[in-house]
């Protein structure tokens, strides 16, 4: 993955030092250097070494500070090699993202965040094979049946306790029990979802649950990759914290489904749904009704991408290949375009979900539903990583009081 770099009177600039303090860096293993290109192979500093020793110098001058906006899209506060945001694109241990969603299962993917070798599906054809799993699931089944009338996530709050208390392997929080531990909670989930047994991969699962007469498997697939992780947001932190307590996977997967559901999180698809329901009468209308009540578009924008989300954008293509000229891509064209003129915001995963759901004719709330199914493999991984850490996350407050 080729990585910004800059000349070295660039990096002197921007960490107003000399060119010869800015070499005694490099001997000192805080910037990496590269031969360059060109007739004079002059060397070339990166980039993302030069920031990070801009943040540290400012730590020092205002700790305060600089500890209270680490908190808010701010500097990295925990090591993590699971997923990497770097100048507009996602990676997954070092890969495309946007390219794992064409190329990989779903299961292959979560096997790569949870750094099993191989990256297969043998974690979760052993768990659709072994007996012991389908007896519990359909005993888990049945406790679930009087709360059918909940969403899935909300089931899926439910399922977890009465899972966890049958899962005495859980407590086993090596790497490759977490794994386990991982699959059996996804293809419980996935259960839960379409109250049937995972036969299958989970993307081809939930396409005979819920469109049967649609080949809709592949696009599914890719979907449940594009949400499976995204770095440190709220959710992935919150399973962290919990971890840290040496909590099972179980809990800090309800933990993290909590936070998934808040407006600011996963649950601003309920938002974005509410306002294309609006959008496919009158796009036009539904945008400047929210404009005069001031309010925002939801699906719009994100702090860590400002020239647009390439989750949204690559299942948005995606639709778009698979199920095109449908009234519901034309309407979201029609938002894009009035949003993009008059605000310079793009859609984001959020809004790519909805359309999805709509466009496929999914029960309502599928797009929360595939966000949390997707995102519990990276969960998965920052529990594992956790543990591996075994250190508890615990920050002090600033008294203000």
């Amino acid at each position: 993955m080729p990585q910004r770099t800059l000349s070295a009177d660039e990096a002197a600039q921007q960490l107003k030092i000399s060119k010869a303090t800015l070499y005694s860096y490099v001997s000192r293993g805080l910037v990496r250097s590269e031969e360059g290109q060109g007739k004079t192979r002059a060397r070339r500093y990166v980039a993302a070494d030069v920031e990070a020793l801009l943040r540290r110098k400012e730590q020092r001058r205002q700790p305060d500070r600089a500890a209270a906006s680490a908190l808010h899209f701010g500097d990295p506060v925990l090591e993590s090699a699971i997923t990497l945001i770097e100048e507009g694109q996602l990676f997954y241990r070092g890969q495309n993202a946007i390219e794992l969603a064409r190329t990989h299962s779903f299961e292959a993917l979560a096997s790569l965040l949870w750094g099993v070798e191989g990256a297969d599906n043998t974690l979760f054809n052993h768990v659709a094979l072994d007996a012991t799993t389908v007896r519990h699931m359909q005993d888990l089944q049945t406790q679930m049946a009087p709360w059918q009338s909940l969403t899935p996530v909300e089931r899926f709050q439910l399922a977890l306790p009465l899972a966890a208390a049958a899962d005495l392997a859980a407590f086993n929080q090596s790497p490759a029990a977490v794994a386990q531990t991982g699959a059996r909670i996804l293809h419980m989930l996935a259960m839960v979802t379409t109250s049937a047994l995972v036969t299958t991969s989970i993307a081809q699962h939930l396409q005979q649950a819920w469109t049967p007469a649609s080949p809709a498997t592949d696009l599914l697939n890719a979907t449940l990759i594009l949400c499976a992780d995204h770095e440190l947001n709220i959710s992935a932190f919150t399973a962290r914290c919990v971890a840290s307590t040496g909590a099972t996977p179980y809990g800090a997967v309800l933990a993290a489904l909590a936070a998934l559901q808040g407006p600011k999180h996963g649950g601003s698809t309920y938002q974005v749904a509410a306002f294309m329901r609006d959008a496919q009468i009158d796009a036009r209308a539904a945008v400047s009704e929210r404009l005069r009540r001031g309010e925002f578009i939801p699906g719009f924008g994100h702090t860590l991408y400002p020239q647009g989300d390439p989750r949204g954008r690559a299942l948005l293509d995606l639709i778009d290949q698979q199920l095109p000229n449908t009234a519901v891509s034309a309407t979201a064209r029609a938002v894009e375009e009035l949003v993009a003129t008059n605000f310079d915001q793009r859609p984001n995963i959020d809004f790519a979900l909805v359309i999805l759901e709509l466009a496929l004719g999914l029960p309502a709330g599928s797009a929360l539903t595939l966000f949390a199914l997707g995102r519990t493999a990276g969960w998965i991984g920052h529990i594992i990583e956790q543990y591996q850490a075994e250190q508890m996350i615990r920050p002090r407050a600033r008294y203000v009081g």
